[in-house]
């Protein structure tokens, strides 16, 4: 989707191709925050998860490794995917890898959980917004929950050379809507491969209806 003279799928595509995986800030060597609330939100090995904007985190690959058998990573970058196909190697194969921007997504089926770090915060028009939840209500099932990962209120106010949107719960509760309750809401402070320290704040919702 292009913004004015912003083309966020070359933005990204530029940043894949020319960065490694370990030289970007959202990098993580463990997912620890993300395992742990997939746990919390009840997710077992049965669970089908999809991981927006996963670009090439290896959340996918800790997940293979705990006996999780539907998963699905969404990215606007083909390089990003590339990127993390290559690393997993024959694993890869037992992902459903989708190259996509999220806000023209037409999702073909349901999951259990819908997990985005550091994917929301980039969207800092109100109707983008819109259109990201319109696709999380098509995609999660009912009962199914998100988990959303922004920088703080007091994070971080651009990343990647982009303005962000900082969330806390309770705007996120209100850009996601009637329909969907807090379950859980905490503060993570992730380590840069740099050694800076960015705010993270993570929300859970249940979908109710």
């Amino acid at each position: 989707m292009t913004t004015g003279d912003f083309d966020a799928r070359t933005h990204w595509q530029e940043v894949y191709s020319t960065k490694p995986v370990t030289g970007v800030s959202w990098y993580q060597e463990e997912p620890a925050p993300s395992l742990d609330l997939l746990k919390e939100a009840g997710a077992t090995s049965d669970s089908a998860v999809i991981d927006i904007g996963g670009g090439a985190s290896v959340l996918v690959d800790r997940l293979l490794a705990l006996g999780y058998g539907d998963l699905t990573v969404l990215d606007i970058s083909e390089a990003a995917l590339a990127s993390a196909r290559k690393c997993m190697g024959p694993e890869a194969g037992r992902i459903d890898w989708i190259v996509t921007d999220v806000r023209k997504w037409q999702p073909a089926r349901t999951y259990d959980i819908w997990h985005d770090r550091a994917a929301f915060h980039f969207l800092t028009d109100a109707e983008d917004r819109k259109a990201y939840v319109e696709r999380l209500r098509s995609a999660l099932r009912k009962g199914g929950h998100a988990i959303i990962g922004t920088f703080a209120p007091d994070g971080p106010e651009r990343c990647s050379g982009l303005r962000v949107c900082r969330h806390d719960a309770e705007s996120l509760a209100m850009t996601l809507g009637v329909g969907f309750r807090l379950v859980d809401s905490r503060r993570h402070e992730h380590a840069t491969p740099w050694g800076a320290m960015q705010r993270f704040h993570f929300g859970t919702f249940r979908k109710e209806t």
